[in-house]
């Protein structure tokens, strides 16, 4: 059996996540789509292909890990022992966190052509691919790699400031024209939630996502309010979703995610 045909066989879903800028909380997102999926008792996989940052390993605590082989290939980190989550990432593979990756595209490209083909996932329900901002080469590898997976569609991730916008509108262009389909546009940081009263409050401007989403015909899947609860459960390895259940951020995200489970045709246990 070949390596394309073990990773064909294994993914009941595939989701791009994408941004057209770095910095509107992508990886956020997908680490927190990811763990909510994981409540459905869905079996997922996260890939980073988001080469020059790999951040997920740290958003989903498990930085510092080693990845091993076996004979079908690459181990992914699970992130507990019931190997619900189990994460790829660049991360694991450098000697130390802070090494940059300093790569021409051939060599990316190789790379993630590798992470498509050669990772052992188990009987997943989800794949997620975080990749890096932009439409650079490593989304061209990424689109090519999954062809034959048939990948369910992608989740554009925006801010409400005009600049996120109409980057937005370029990975927009980039799905037609490569022919992959637009789950939604999530609207990240839209308002601040307050930690004590659940107010939300608008940081910047907002429902320009929303609009896009409109002008675009694709689906709007809601506004992500910031909360500094989230962050601090980054921060310390916390699940925010098991932390802070019913908050105004947390029920934002369970909301996507049920939207993006309508839209690949699969059900929710709540």
């Amino acid at each position: 059996m070949d390596s394309e045909s073990k990773m064909v066989k294994s993914p009941e879903h595939v989701l791009l996540v994408l941004s057209g800028k770095g910095g509107v909380g992508k990886s956020t997102i997908t680490a927190q789509l990811a763990l909510s999926l994981v409540e459905q008792n869905k079996k997922v996989g996260v890939l980073d292909v988001d080469l020059c940052g790999p951040s997920i390993p740290r958003l989903l605590n498990v930085e510092g890990q080693d990845v091993h082989q076996c004979p079908s290939g690459w181990v992914p980190v699970y992130t507990g022992a019931d190997k619900m989550l189990a994460v790829m990432s660049i991360g694991f593979l450098l000697d130390h966190k802070d090494d940059a990756v300093v790569w021409r595209g051939p060599k990316k490209n190789a790379m993630i052509k590798q992470f498509l083909s050669d990772v052992a996932w188990e009987g997943l329900d989800y794949l997620i691919i975080d990749t890096p901002p932009g439409t650079s080469d490593e989304h061209i590898s990424v689109v090519e790699g999954l062809k034959e997976l048939h990948p369910d569609g992608a989740v554009l991730i925006t801010t409400p400031q005009a600049v996120s916008l109409a980057d937005v509108r370029r990975e927009l262009s980039f799905c037609r024209k490569t022919g992959i389909k637009v789950l939604g546009i999530v609207e990240n940081m839209s308002g601040y939630s307050c930690p004590h009263c659940s107010e939300c409050t608008n940081l910047f401007s907002s429902g320009g996502g929303q609009a896009l989403a409109v002008e675009f015909q694709v689906p709007f899947l809601g506004q992500v309010p910031l909360d500094p609860r989230l962050s601090m459960c980054l921060e310390s390895g916390k699940n925010f979703a098991d932390s802070y259940k019913g908050t105004p951020t947390n029920e934002a995200m369970n909301n996507v995610m049920k939207q993006l489970m309508l839209s690949c045709n699969d059900k929710c246990s709540t």
